[in-house]
This record gives structure tokens, sequence and C-alpha cells, in this order.
């Protein structure tokens, strides 16, 4: 008698359980979709940099000290170095990013 209390009360969880594994299941589906955060920058370039450009290229703000530019430039072309693989499109851009945010403006932008 008191095994098949046992194997009742078994059965009885199992249901139990699949049940709320079941609503939980639904209710994730059925959840509405959120805006995933974006940690890089989705676009094309401008024809000419501007400075909010150069910030998104460098990753930090457009009111930012000569010093974290810098910091900034040197993480951002150790990745993309044209020397370790990186493209040389991309480090002139970087280039002129660092360049338009210290102030150093060229009148022909990028070398491409």
């Amino acid at each position: 008698m008191v095994t098949a209390l046992i194997g009742g009360a078994a059965v009885a969880a199992a249901a139990y359980a699949g049940r709320y594994g079941i609503q939980a299941w639904q209710a994730f589906k059925a959840r509405p979709p959120t805006a995933r955060l974006r940690k890089f920058y989705e676009g094309g370039f401008q024809p000419t940099m501007t400075r909010r450009e150069a910030a998104l290229i460098l990753g930090v703000r457009e009111s930012v000290p000569i010093t974290k530019v810098r910091e900034a430039h040197r993480r951002v072309m150790v990745a993309n170095h044209p020397d370790a693989g990186g493209s040389h499109y991309l480090a002139s851009k970087i280039n002129e990013a660092k360049d338009t945010l210290l102030g150093k403006i060229r009148g022909g932008g990028s070398a491409f």
C-alpha cells in the first residue's frame, strides 16, 4: 500500500513538473522581442568624417581628453593594423578618426 502511494506521488510530481515546463516554454516563446544592445556601429562611413563618426570608430565619447583618444586609437589600431592582417582601409579610417578628434583635420580625408 505504501509503495503504491509513493508511486502515485511520483507520477503526480512528474505530471506537475511537466505541466510547469510546458507553460514556462509557451510563455518564453510568446514574450515580445526585446531590442538587443549592439556593441558596434552598424553602417558605412560618411563621405567626410564627423566628430560623431570618429568617436564611434574609436569607441569613445566626442568630448574626451586627448590621452583617452590616443589610448583608444592604440587599442583599435592593434586589433586592425595591416601588418597584423588588418585592412589598410580600416587603418586609414582609424587614423582619420584620431586626427578628427585631435583637431588635426586633413583636407583629403582617408587615402582611399
